[in-house]
Formats: C-alpha cells, sequence, structure tokens
C-alpha cells in the first residue's frame, strides 16, 4: 500500500480502558500462562515494529533472547511518542505501556493499516513483566523509563543524544504468571520467519544468547511470498518453475496472492489480514478460492480441455498439490470466529476475488504450457474424488457402521451423546484386548489398529480409502472424509490415540496424526484429538505403589522413599504388559489420567513438520533427526 507521511505524536494516542484486570485474568489477553502466552509476549512487542514498517518508517527488526530469558526487540521505526497525551499529561510512551488499548491504531493518524489483533499490545507485555525497560530514540534524544509488573518506577527522562530513531523495550516475563519463561527458538524463529515473509524486504534478525556461541539467524525476502511459496514448496516437487505472483490495490485495501501447484496431493492455502494469519478463513480465502474455481474452468472449457459433457472440475480437485499465500491489507479488519482469526469484511470477498480472476485468467491465456498442466491435474484429481466416492458408497451399502460387523473389531460404547464418549484408537491386538476390559463400557469405545496404517503423505485419497485400517477409523469416527465430511456427525468428541512408549508407538502415533492433519483437520481444530499418557514405570514398596511417568518423576518418587527401603521397578515397554485394572487406573479412568490435547497453534510449523517427517524426501527427515539427536536422551521413552 501506498506511504502516508502521516503525523505520529501524542494527540494520535487514544485510550479505550485500563490495565487493572491484566494479571488478574491473563488468559483473557494472551491466551495462557504456559508456552503459548509466553510466546504471545514477543509477538506483541514485534507487532509494533512491523506496524511501523507497514506505515513505511521500519525496516529493521532485531529480537535477542538473553541468557535469563529476558528478551529486547530493537526498531529502527519512528520511535514511541514522548510528548504528552493532552488528556492524561503523561508522555505517550508511558500511557501506551501502562493502559490497556492505547495506541496509535484507535482513530488516530499513527496508523493507516495495524497489525495488531486485539490492540493489547505492549501494555500487556508490561503488565505480565516483572520489568520492563523501554528506549525511544526520537526528537534528537535518547529517552529511558523503567517499569515493575505494569507500573513505572520513575519518570520518563533524557539521558543522551541521538540522530537516529527507534524503540528499544526488553522485558522478563513474570515467574508469578507464567508456567514457564524458558523461550523456544524455533517457535519464535518460525514466526518471525512468516513475518518477514509477509512483509517484503524487511530484515529482522533472531540472536539467542543462551548458548556458548550465540545463535543468529537472519530472515528477509525480497520477493515477500513468492519467497514464502518457494520456501513451503522447497521439500516437494514442483508442477511449475516459476510461481503466479499478482497484486492489486484499492479503494478496500491491497492484496497480493502468490501460488504455485506441486506433483503432490496436498492442498497449503494460508490466508493472512495485516499479517495475522486467519486459521479460519474469511471472506479474502472465501474470493480467493471462488475466483480459483471459476477461471480454472472457464480456462478448461475454453480451450477444449473440458468436453460439453464434462462435469465442472470442483475446487478440491483444483486445489490439489496447490500452495497459495494470500495476504490482504485493511484499514479496519473485522475478526470473527472462535479464536478471532477468521475476517469478516465482506468488501474483501468480491474485490480479492476480481483481483484473482483477472490476473489468473492474464497468467493462463500468456502461459499455455503450465496452464495445461494445472488442468491436467485437477482433471486426475477429480477422477481419483470419484473413484475414491464409489468406494465410500461401497463401505456404506456393506453396513459398516454398525458395530458389530466394523473392520479393526471395533467395541463401541453404549451412550449415543457423542459429546460424552471417547474412542481409544490403540496399537495392536494384545492392547487392545486390555484395553477393552479396561474401559468403562458406557461412554469409552476401543479400536484396536494392527501394525502401522498408510502414510496419507505419500497417498492420494481413493488409495487412502483402499486401506483397510483407514476405512475402518472413518466409519468408526463417523464424520466420513472429502466431500462427505461432516464435524456435526462426529460419534465421539475424544479421540484418544494411546500407543506404546517407544519408537514404533511414536511412528503409529505420527502416522495417525498425519491421517487427521490431512483428512480430518477440523477434528483437530475442535479440541476433539487427544494423546493418552500411559507410564513409563511401576514402583512397588510392599503392598503400595506409585507410577512414573518421565524419568524425572521417577527419580522424584525414588529420592522420597527413606534410606534402605526395598522396592520393585517395573518399566512398561507396551501397553499390553500392563493389567486392565492398571491401564485403567494409568491411563484410561478421567479422573487420575494426563491427556494431551491436539492443537494447531502454528500451521506453518506444523505444515513443515509433517512435509519433513512424513514426506516424499529423505533429506529432510535425515536433518530433523541431526537437528534434535541431542535433545533425545532415551530413544524408547
Amino acid at each position: 500500500m501506498a506511504v502516508s507521511n502521516s503525523s505520529y505524536s501524542g494527540k494520535d494516542i487514544q485510550v479505550l480502558e485500563g490495565l487493572e484486570a491484566v494479571r488478574k485474568r491473563p488468559g483473557m489477553y494472551i491466551g495462557s500462562t504456559g508456552p503459548k502466552g509466553l510466546h504471545h509476549l514477543v509477538y506483541e512487542v514485534v507487532d509494533n515494529s512491523v506496524d511501523e514498517a507497514l506505515a513505511g518508517f521500519c525496516t529493521t527488526i532485531e529480537v535477542i533472547i538473553h541468557p535469563d530469558n529476558s528478551v529486547t526487540c530493537i526498531d529502527n521505526g519512528r520511535g514511541i511518542p514522548v510528548d504528552n497525551v493532552p488528556k492524561y499529561r503523561k508522555p505517550a510512551v508511558e500511557v501506551v505501556l501502562t493502559i490497556l488499548h492505547a495506541g496509535g491504531k484507535f482513530g488516530g493518524e499513527g496508523y493507516k493499516v495495524s497489525g495488531g489483533l486485539h490492540g493489547v499490545g505492549v501494555s500487556v507485555v508490561n503488565a505480565l513483566s516483572k520489568r520492563l525497560e523501554v528506549e525511544v530514540k526520537r526528537d534528537g534524544k535518547v529517552w529511558q523509563q523503567v517499569f515493575e509488573r505494569g507500573k513505572p518506577t520513575g519518570p520518563l527522562r533524557a539521558v543522551g543524544k541521538s540522530r537516529a530513531t527507534g524503540t528499544k523495550i526488553t522485558f522478563w516475563p513474570d515467574p508469578e504468571i507464567f508456567e514457564t519463561t524458558e523461550f523456544s527458538w524455533d517457535t519464535l524463529a518460525t514466526r518471525l520467519r512468516e513475518t518477514a515473509f509477509l512483509n517484503k524486504n524487511l530484515k529482522i534478525t533472531l540472536v539467542d544468547e543462551r548458548e556458548l556461541e550465540p545463535r543468529r539467524e537472519e530472515f528477509r525476502y525480497a520477493g515477500g511470498i513468492v519467497d514464502f511459496v518457494r520456501y513451503l514448496n522447497e521439500k516437494r516437487e514442483a508442477l511449475h518453475a516459476k510461481p503466479i505472483y499478482f497484486e492489486t490495490e484499492g479503494p478496500e485495501g491491497a492484496v497480493e496472492v502468490a501460488m504455485q501447484w506441486t506433483t503432490g496431493y496436498t492442498e497449503t492455502v494460508l490466508a493472512f489480514a495485516n499479517n495475522i494469519n486467519t486459521h479460519e478463513g474469511g471472506t479474502h480465502l472465501e474470493g480467493f478460492k471462488n475466483a480459483l474455481t471459476r477461471t480454472i474452468n472457464d480456462y478448461a472449457r475454453k480451450q477444449g480441455l473440458l468436453k460439453e459433457k464434462d462435469e465442472n472440475l470442483a475446487g478440491e480437485d483444483i486445489r490439489e498439490g496447490l500452495t497459495a499465500i494470500i495476504s490482504v491489507k485493511l484499514r479496519e479488519p473485522q475478526f470473527e470466529g472462535q479464536t478471532k482469526t477468521k475476517l469478516g469484511n465482506t468488501e474483501m470477498r468480491s474485490f480479492v476475488q476480481t483481483a484473482v480472476t483477472q490476473a489468473l485468467t492474464d497468467y493462463l491465456e500468456e502461459h499455455p504450457k503450465p496452464a495445461r498442466l494445472i488442468v491436467t491435474k485437477a482433471a486426475q484429481a477429480a477422477k481419483a474424488r470419484a473413484a475414491a466416492r464409489k468406494a465410500r458408497e461401497l463401505t456404506r451399502r456393506k453396513g459398516l457402521l454398525e458395530s458389530t460387523t466394523l473392520p479393526g473389531k471395533l467395541a463401541d460404547c453404549s451412550i449415543r451423546e457423542a459429546e460424552l464418549t471417547e474412542i481409544f484408537l490403540v496399537e495392536g491386538d494384545s492392547a487392545g484386548g486390555s484395553a477393552k476390559q479396561a474401559r468403562d463400557r458406557s461412554f469409552q469405545a476401543i479400536l484396536p489398529l494392527r501394525g502401522k496404517i498408510l502414510n496419507v503423505e505419500k497417498a492420494n485419497i481413493n488409495r487412502a480409502l483402499a486401506s483397510e485400517e483407514i476405512q475402518a477409523l472413518i466409519t468408526a469416527l463417523g464424520t466420513g472424509v472429502a466431500d462427505d465430511f461432516d464435524i456435526e456427525q462426529a460419534r465421539y468428541h475424544k479421540a484418544i490415540i494411546m500407543t506404546d512408549a517407544d519408537v514404533d508407538g511414536s511412528h503409529i502415533r505420527c502416522l495417525i496424526l498425519t491421517f487427521f492433519y490431512r483428512y480430518m483437520r477440523e477434528m483437530i481444530e475442535r479440541g476433539y484429538v487427544y494423546i493418552a499418557q500411559p507410564p513409563l514405570y511401576k514402583v512397588t514398596i510392599g503392598k503400595k505403589h506409585e507410577y512414573a511417568y518421565n524419568d524425572k518423576q521417577l527419580q522424584e518418587i525414588l529420592a522420597r522413599l527413606p534410606e534402605g527401603t526395598k522396592y520393585t521397578l517395573q518399566r512398561y515397554k507396551g501397553l499390553g504388559e500392563m493389567n486392565p485394572e492398571q491401564l485403567w487406573e494409568t491411563t484410561m479412568d478421567p479422573e487420575r489420567r494426563t491427556l494431551l490435547k491436539v492443537t494447531l497453534d502454528d500451521a506453518l510449523a506444523a505444515e513443515e513438520a509433517f512435509v519433513d517427517l512424513m514426506g516424499e524426501q529423505v533429506e529432510p527427515r535425515k536433518e530433523f533427526i541431526q537437528r534434535h539427536a541431542k535433545n533425545v536422551r532415551f530413544l524408547d521413552v
């Protein structure tokens, strides 16, 4: 979008409400007090710097993780204003850091486009930090102020002179608030890389000083989202060499699209609004999909690639193997949905649809060879989809939804209310037998899976549906897949993966998760998919016993025993080694068990992980193993 040399001073800082509730209910403002919420603090500070880049005033951002897990963010933007906000008679920088919803994004002329999703910004970071230091270079001076748990320890003061401009914020997350204060390099790197892709030529540097030799990585992409598509397709075979790219501006805002088809079967379409990953889609994504389907069909008919008697290609056929980034920038985004990451602005639907139709029509006309490859691939996908539909119809005709005839030996539960029931996906018949005896038959169903199911990352839907184990999984869960998928038909609201705590068990768990991610992603998004946590050890002292779920817990149990106490230690290598009573007590009883909920907090990281670990190419798997080998202590744990 065009850069305007707009004002940005104290009068542009508007205030909506106070900061009092943040420390009492941090989850309302940052999602959680776990790792997700902790990393959100960094995102809030970085987003302020990115807003300066969107406004055309910032070109570099540096994020530094210090040895004490404090974080510094430095940018070369205009610097937070230091003059007084008239209403509060305090410097703007202090107002921004101490009052919720205060900033240049609420009607002032500070920003035309802002990436801040909720507008909570650095005030929440300040409230949830035991200490925060801000340094602003602006108006020829260097200004500093220090805060402790959200409150200033003294006034803003000038401490030096500088011709440069910019903001530097260092904060120490409050251990009284957060479950952990240890930042993850991988989590921050993924987010910062994504941000750099979405802001062409913005240089973002991540430094980790916690290692003996500080780790440093720079993210800067001259190609912007074109480089993003190339990055996502790096481990895939492209159908056409050069990604398709176009951008359009209008009264509604701006849209840019980059897209490239691969020879694979996976659709990776990521949509962003003002740099926010809109996981739940929205009007911009709807406009893109509508335009894509109509334009490809129109071209195919015009060129005679679709005959008069042929049905139109479906959207999912056209998107098979497609990697696309849709990025829109608009003045006042309206976010909806469960997690407030669905764009609701109605004008963006027609705006994006018109832009994509025009640009893609021109591309197809000017590039007949890749155009033909795209249509041919979509036609092949349509044939596979038709064959898969026949397979599903055959499955239904066989009456496989009846529990007595379901393949995979499903032992169903008696309660029919899906929200009250759960299904355990268990590795092997031996463990399945124990689980069937251990369960509460009223609300717990058991589906034993024989061996390792098909890796759907390497197979199309037709081949996947030909797999007996996958067919059993689909019919047991009840949602269907592809055209037939309907989350409302889910027969259970908890699908719990229960495998052995060894290498084979981990592989089976990964295969099942790949299936859910590719064919039933909404099950994960709704929070229906879980991983059971069986114990690794049983410590018996006389007639009493305790279970340890990892080596740390085992050491804690043993350390509590009086010196000279005799005990026996049992190491469980598989679920089948536990009798039904033990399995119920440790892993299946809702009152005592531990379950891990599978989430998609970071879709990009998840996408990369599945392609790396389950895709066609061997090299990414080798690199992953080499990168993480130093973190492994016991390979069969």
